[in-house]
């Protein structure tokens, strides 16, 4: 049994419906829209389809009203549970008043830049309108989330978890959970989104939030209920904007088995770090004396530590919740680094495929490029922005992707810098170019006295060094070519470097972001290009028939 409630006494949350909900969940044999077949989706596999309403709704969390993004009624969102190669097809109505997309964070849409849900590929789904998205999990099993990725968005919620499970014939490298629980933490500002966009807009910075959630609730909000002796799964996101985060339960060890769609080797933990849009799968035993147990989320290395609280409830117990916290760890950065570095790669277990995840040896395939991103804080015009390797990205009205399909001018350039520039910020749309079934060295940069965190869509990449002051090309020796980490999330720490390997062999338009929304609405983030050389279906798919256009590329046909 695993249940999750809201304990009324501590808070009230209250919604206020401003659109009718909608709910539909099913399965078909044949990837299809309004009966048509659609590329970027296998007509082989089976289809998920779901219908969403996006509404507004005012909820009560941490004494104060906010408005929030609800769908289908909903704060959180649905859970998306579904299986691996399976089709999504997700029709979105957009009931509120702002441009509105999805983004499917770690999905890496194979072959499908189309469906990724942020500006620089997708026109916005205006209000009163709606879009079918429709895209595979191929070859993907794991934890991962959704959420709105349109002007300051994030910030009212929005968001819901999203697993990928197993098919049956591949076996999981531990004993099938007894049960799973999904556990979005995040931080929250009391504030509206829209007083938050105006004072970015303004040039001022968010500062600390004011509190953090678990599963959309403030502290003894979120009430999970669990049977003694048992095993269970639980699937941690950080769905939160700006802060990173440590994990924990009184009492019960973590054992981390996964970590966005790569299986880890396991290792057990007293408390986990979950920065800014990661996402991790753990094992817990419930082996204690029944009772209630706190469960935990602080806010790392930040002046002031802020706290999530919830609550794990033994099912044959009728004692309460008392006592202190469970400690979690100082604010030392090396602490966070030792964890991070210690959670590697299980090479003898299956994936998606019944291969094992090891038989893939990124190691022993030559880098033919490199980038080295640098994010930084900048002044223009006396407002705060930020930008990477002194571009300021700024969204054009035209997605990138139908100005490259359309061969539309004036879009983007082809020049975004491939390093640090050492010169002054300037605002641009410049686009990295590279090169299809290339094999890509990243490192982050980071100078400052922030953890930042880079998102890639459309790929994972292998994380094979982390460690400080500025990286050069010696710092190659220091390489993990065995059994790094594969994750889209990265986590770059103050006044240090974090390299990854990716191969460039999807095709596309994608997006590399700051995961800290102020940094990303402010222009920390660029898209690359991985050309499709022939044009060839078997590389990307066809633009979708039911695409929407926008900008410049109003008027063009697909």
């Amino acid at each position: 049994m695993a249940t999750l409630c809201c304990r009324t006494t501590s808070f009230l949350f209250t919604i206020l419906l401003t659109a009718a909900s909608i709910i539909s969940t099913s399965y078909s044999s044949a990837a299809s829209l309004d009966g048509e077949i659609i590329w970027g989706a296998s007509v082989d596999d089976a289809t998920q389809s779901f219908s969403w309403n996006v509404s507004w709704g005012i909820v009560y969390l941490l004494g104060k009203p906010k408005q929030v993004l609800l769908i289908n009624g909903q704060f959180p969102g649905p859970q998306i549970n579904t299986i691996t190669n399976v089709n999504l097809q997700i029709n979105v109505f957009n009931s509120i008043t702002e441009p509105l997309l999805f983004t499917w964070n770690g999905i890496y849409q194979r072959r499908t830049s189309w469906q990724d849900g942020v500006l620089g590929t997708n026109c916005p789904i205006m209000p009163g309108q709606n879009f079918t998205y429709l895209f595979q999990v191929k070859d993907q099993v794991g934890s991962y989330f959704y959420f709105p990725t349109t002007g300051f968005l994030k910030a009212a919620g929005g968001y819901g978890g999203l697993q990928v499970d197993n098919r049956v014939i591949i076996p999981l490298p531990y004993k099938t959970p007894d049960g799973e629980v999904t556990i979005l933490i995040g931080d929250w500002y009391t504030a509206n989104h829209t007083d938050l966009q105006g004072s970015l807009d303004a040039g001022r910075s968010l500062g600390l939030p004011d509190g953090i959630l678990i599963n959309g609730r403030g502290p003894f909000g979120s009430y999970i209920t669990l049977d003694p002796g048992k095993t269970y799964r639980l699937r941690i996101s950080n769905v939160g904007i700006s802060t990173s985060l440590n994990f924990r339960i009184a009492g019960h060890s973590l054992t981390v088995v996964e970590s966005e769609g790569a299986h880890t080797k396991q290792l057990t933990l007293a408390n986990l770090d979950v920065h800014v849009g990661q996402s991790y799968a753990v094992l817990v035993t419930l082996n204690q004396i029944p009772g209630e147990y706190y469960m935990v989320a602080t806010s790392r290395f930040t002046s002031t530590v802020v706290s999530g609280i919830a609550v794990l409830h033994y099912s044959n117990s009728q004692s309460k919740v008392s006592g202190p916290l469970p400690s979690g760890p100082t604010t030392e950065i090396d602490y966070s680094v030792t964890q991070a570095r210690a959670i590697t790669w299980n090479l003898t277990a299956n994936a998606a495929r019944p291969n094992p995840q090891g038989s893939f040896h990124y190691g022993m395939i030559n880098v033919t490029e490199t980038a080295v991103i640098e994010g930084a804080v900048t002044m223009m015009n006396g407002k705060l922005r930020y930008a990477a390797n002194s571009v300021s990205y700024v969204n054009p009205p035209t997605p990138l992707k139908l100005a490259d399909y359309f061969n539309l001018g004036g879009v983007f350039s082809l020049n975004y810098p491939r390093f640090p520039t050492g010169g002054s910020s300037f605002l641009g749309t410049a686009v990295l170019p590279t090169t299809f079934r290339g094999f890509l060295e990243l490192v982050f940069q980071n100078d400052e006295d922030i953890v930042q965190s880079w998102h890639i869509d459309g790929y994972v990449a292998f994380v094979v060094a982390i460690d400080g002051g500025r990286w050069s090309s010696a710092s190659r020796a220091e390489y993990n070519l065995v059994d790094a980490l594969p994750r889209s999330t990265i986590q770059v720490y103050p006044h240090a470097w974090t390299a990854v390997l990716l191969e460039l062999d999807n095709a596309g338009m994608w997006n590399l972001r700051s995961q800290l929304w102020e940094r990303q609405y402010l222009g920390e983030q660029l898209y690359f290009k991985v050309p499709n050389p022939d044009g060839s279906i078997r590389n990307e798919a066809p633009i979708p028939s039911n695409v929407l256009l926008c900008g410049v590329a109003v008027g063009q046909h697909p």
